[in-house]
């Protein structure tokens, strides 16, 4: 066998099917597992070369016996080596269990008295795998009626349909708390020190210049009171952050430089300077805003 299947096809193979066998068996998630293995990995590359090792030192010993033969001892190798896989014991024993043919010299006892123009028929048996493979298809013909039209399975058209509408719910369960796609209607104020803190830095990075460092106001308005020119809470908040101000004047978009996350602690951070009165905060601008939801009573 290892005379039929040269090293560079074994080597190659071997490896292969141990690689194939770790992605089917480690569970990696989107990620390969050679990838998210790496020791596992680097042990493959080493059990490789040692594959190719071994071949090179077999293949060295080899030749090294070869050449100690006599000259007869060479000539019976090589006519040895030249005969045909088909004319292999192993090969003989395989399809014998895989046909259950009759010899060549047993034909007369199975030759059927059927003569169709000179062309004679022998009762062979049916190959044994054809044989099992008719009642494995009679198995899985019984099984898929059950399934299917007994047991009402689901076919693959109403499968897909599951899988999508679970899909749909998925999506949207991941849309609530994805920090990177939340909108305005999704946001929520945080109250967390940790949060406050990283929103006071990006505050302190990105919009004191304008606002002051106590959010007093200067070139933009005080957003300690309650007065907001876009609404106040932090769905206006978030989306005047987003989008900028008013049109031809007022503040920037920030979505192409604050992720959605970002924007998030920095608007939730500026609510929380309610009330905090700065020194010499700048006139209020814009209505006061009072949040209805917060406002309306509970229904009893």
């Amino acid at each position: 066998m290892k005379k039929l299947i040269p090293a560079y096809v074994r080597v190659p193979v071997i490896f292969f099917l141990v690689l194939g066998a770790m992605e089917f068996f480690i569970d990696s998630g989107d990620r390969a597992a050679f990838l998210k293995y790496p020791m596992v990995a680097l042990f493959l590359v080493i059990f490789l070369f040692l594959l190719i090792a071994i071949e090179i030192t077999v293949k060295a010993i080899d030749n090294i016996t070869y050449q100690m033969l006599t000259a007869e001892q060479k000539e019976e190798l090589e006519v040895a080596n030249t005969v045909s896989y088909k004319e292999s014991e192993w090969f003989k024993n395989l399809m014998q269990k895989l046909t259950k043919t009759e010899p060549i010299e047993n034909e007369l006892d199975i030759l059927l008295d059927h003569d169709y123009d000179g062309i004679k028929e022998l009762d062979n048996n049916l190959p044994p795998w054809w044989v099992y493979l008719f009642y494995a298809s009679i198995v899985f013909g019984v099984v898929y009626f059950v399934h299917f039209e007994m047991m009402g399975g689901d076919n693959q058209e109403m499968e897909l349909k599951k899988e999508l509408a679970q899909a749909k719910i998925d999506v949207a369960e991941y849309m609530k708390t994805a920090p990177d796609l939340m909108d305005e209607k999704t946001v929520t104020l945080l109250t967390e020190p940790a949060d406050l803190a990283e929103g006071k830095t990006i505050f302190t990075t990105n919009c004191a210049a304008c606002h002051r460092a106590d959010a007093g106001g200067q070139i933009g308005p005080n957003l300690t009171d309650d007065h907001w020119i876009l609404g106040g809470g932090i769905k206006n908040l978030f989306h005047t952050v987003t989008n900028g101000g008013r049109d031809g004047k007022g503040m920037i978009a920030w979505k192409g430089t604050l992720k959605p996350k970002e924007i998030q602690k920095v608007a939730s951070y500026i609510l929380s300077l309610k009330g905090s009165n700065p020194v010499d905060p700048k006139a209020p601008d814009g209505e006061v805003w009072v949040d209805e939801a917060a406002a309306t009573p509970a229904a009893k």
